[in-house]
């Protein structure tokens, strides 16, 4: 009797903001069974006590309080990643087929890859204007991505290559 594996993949995905990470990741959960996590979930969750908002993560300032907060956290006792592998130990037992754990900094990558067996993703959308002058998205091209999926076009057109890069890389695995 053959036995179903079902092909499953986490991915740390990149990309300024705006660049269409999370449009990307929802147009795709139409064809796909998908878990989408940010290293900077619980994180959130403390900022919301002293008064950060929904709405401050499109401000510059309200990015760098989530910066700082997740740079404190990585080295009192390294959260974001623990949460991020409890958050990849549900997906390997559900029956997600993609995992995104949305994280900026190139080491904090490694590190979950090097933990998940996962890979790198990073969103580029050349005609962003939108950026944010902190640290974590100065550094976003420093690292070697997997793979780098360009955001040009229709949320549809873009969706649906998005989609294909999924269904090509699953092929792959």
């Amino acid at each position: 009797m053959i036995q179903y594996t079902m092909k499953k993949l986490a991915f740390a995905i990149n990309g300024r903001g705006g660049a269409g990470k999370d449009t990307m990741i929802n147009y795709a959960s139409d064809y796909f069974k998908i878990r989408n996590v940010s290293s900077v979930d619980k994180l959130k969750e403390l900022a919301r006590i002293g008064g950060w908002k929904d709405e401050d993560k499109q401000t510059a300032k309200g990015r760098q309080l989530l910066v700082d907060l997740k740079e404190l956290f990585v080295k009192f006792n390294d959260l974001p990643q623990v949460y991020l592998l409890e958050q990849f130990s549900e997906f390997m037992k559900s029956d997600q087929e993609f995992m995104f754990a949305h994280i900026r900094e190139p080491k904090e990558i490694k590190k979950f890859n090097k933990a998940t067996g996962g890979k790198s993703l990073l969103i580029i959308r050349p005609d962003l204007k939108t950026t944010f002058d902190i640290a974590n998205e100065k550094n976003i091209t420093e690292l070697q991505y997997d793979y780098t999926f360009e955001n040009t076009g229709t949320i549809e057109e873009s969706g649906q290559r998005f989609v294909q890069l999924l269904k090509d890389i699953q092929m792959g695995l």
